[in-house]
């Protein structure tokens, strides 16, 4: 049986992996999520414990009611969560659900040292080190949650913020190394209550002051902190799927967090500790564009630019996703095939509020996968397209990132839209983005400011090239 069993193993580490390979791409997402969902479903039942049998033959006095009415209320909530959340919401739902996979095994490493009659020091270790980073990333997570959904967009600072962050850091591991070399489990509850309630409070701590513009980076750092305390959980109680799913999302959740921060040109450390977003730049972009005003546009006159280039390059946004106008793109993008102009979507790597939230949402409508294109492949051909338009995109397009060494954008890789023969934005206003500072696009020569709702603006643009 030692042999099936370990082929069983082999075979769920298998499927996790290629579940997340395969979510790499819009195209193969969903069979990379069936993968996974079916690793976890083999590994949940067929894994064998020390003994070597399998889930439903231990001898455990287990309250089967209990768990089944947790499974049956879990994939409820998950469904109505899949089916009702709208894709403007999806970043919130991502953070809420990563703080309650982080809660959860926080409980389980906490519970397992709390019960413990004696834990040996690698024991206590993996045990508080789950409870420590679980705890951690539940109350982050819940913080994002908050920020994404609008409630404290912007950072909170406060002075000396940095110092009592790390004095809360530098208490809550020496509080968690003199548990795992001198507690015994049962005798240590109210320490470990205090251990936790310290990983509570500095995952609060460690998201407030960050700025709503480094979100996606927060997002997928928390990510990879419940990873690995789901690993460590695994570690401890010896269930190798949840060691084997953990440890994959915890390595792909770090590498995701430092492909981004190569995407933005900043260091991990500076997304913690930078409060980016502050607002603090807005006297430097206000001096740079002093005199400089915009110039608008009606969507008749968008459309006729429109309908006569060659090559469009789009280039969608948070705004995009918040008017829920992806078919809007889709059709007009459509339209202007059926007239032989070249259309592609110019996607940047923090786009959105999420990794990937850009990809999705143009998933949803439909659009052909060979018609999104990365950072990278757009920009050496941005002086040959005869109009970008950006739809609801602020940061990502915004040429202070080349132009304006005081800006705190600057050396972060953007779009380039502003090398396009021309430019058309589509925004409500001319409010700053998550960021904060103000966006030099706007302002150049060849760029025009069709205002109002995306959605609206969008309907009108097909309407027009329709007619003409």
């Amino acid at each position: 049986m030692g042999t099936v069993w370990s082929l069983v193993i082999i075979g769920v580490a298998v499927l996790l992996m290629l579940g997340i390979k395969l979510l790499g791409s819009p195209k193969t997402a969903r069979w990379g999520n069936r993968l996974a969902a079916i690793g976890m479903l083999v590994g949940l039942l067929a894994l064998p414990d020390a003994g070597g049998d399998p889930v439903w033959q231990r001898d455990w006095n287990l309250n089967y009611l209990l768990i089944v009415s947790g499974i049956i209320v879990g994939l409820a909530l998950g469904a109505l969560g899949a089916y009702s959340v709208k894709m403007t919401a999806m970043p919130q739902m991502v953070a809420l659900f990563n703080g309650l996979g982080g809660g959860a095994a926080a409980l389980v490493g906490g519970l397992e040292f709390a019960r413990a009659a004696a834990v040996p020091p690698s024991s206590a270790a993996a045990m508080l080190f789950a409870t420590l980073i679980g705890a951690l990333a539940f109350t982050g997570s819940v913080v994002a949650y908050l920020k994404l959904n609008g409630k404290l967009e912007r950072p909170r600072l406060f002075r000396g913020q940095h110092i009592v962050n790390a004095l809360l850091f530098i208490a809550t591991l020496a509080l968690g190394g003199w548990l795992t070399l001198h507690a015994t489990g049962g005798g240590a509850t109210a320490l470990l209550l205090l251990l936790a309630a310290l990983a509570l409070l500095f995952g609060v701590a460690l998201v407030l002051p960050i700025g709503g513009a480094d979100m996606p980076v927060v997002i997928s750092l928390l990510n990879s902190f419940t990873g690995l305390a789901v690993a460590a959980d695994g570690l401890v109680i010896g269930n190798l799927a949840m060691l084997v799913a953990g440890t994959l999302v915890g390595s792909s959740g770090t590498l995701l967090t430092l492909l981004m921060c190569k995407a933005m040109n900043r260091p991990v450390g500076n997304v913690l500790f930078g409060a980016f977003g502050s607002g603090g730049s807005g006297p430097v972009a206000a001096g740079a564009l002093a005199g400089k005003s915009v110039k608008s546009i009606q969507a008749d006159e968008a459309a006729l630019l429109l309908s006569y280039a060659r090559q469009v390059v789009i280039v969608p946004g948070y705004g995009l996703a918040v008017a829920q106008a992806q078919h809007q793109v889709c059709e007009l993008a459509e339209e202007l095939g059926q007239r032989g102009v070249e259309v592609c979507f110019a996607i940047h790597p923090v786009a959105g509020r999420m990794p990937g939230h850009m990809n999705v949402l143009l998933a949803e409508a439909n659009i052909p996968y060979d018609q999104l294109h990365e950072m990278e492949a757009v920009n050496p051909v941005m002086e040959r397209v005869d109009v970008c338009l950006v739809i609801g995109a602020n940061d990502v397009v915004n040429p202070a990132a080349r132009e304006e060494p005081a800006s705190p954008i600057y050396g972060m890789p953007i779009i380039e839209a502003d090398r396009a023969k021309a430019v058309i934005v589509l925004k409500r206003s001319m409010a700053a983005g998550f960021a904060g500072i103000d966006n030099h696009l706007f302002y150049k020569d060849n760029t025009r400011m069709l205002f109002g709702d995306a959605k609206a603006s969008l309907t009108a643009l097909v309407s027009q090239v329709k007619a003409s």
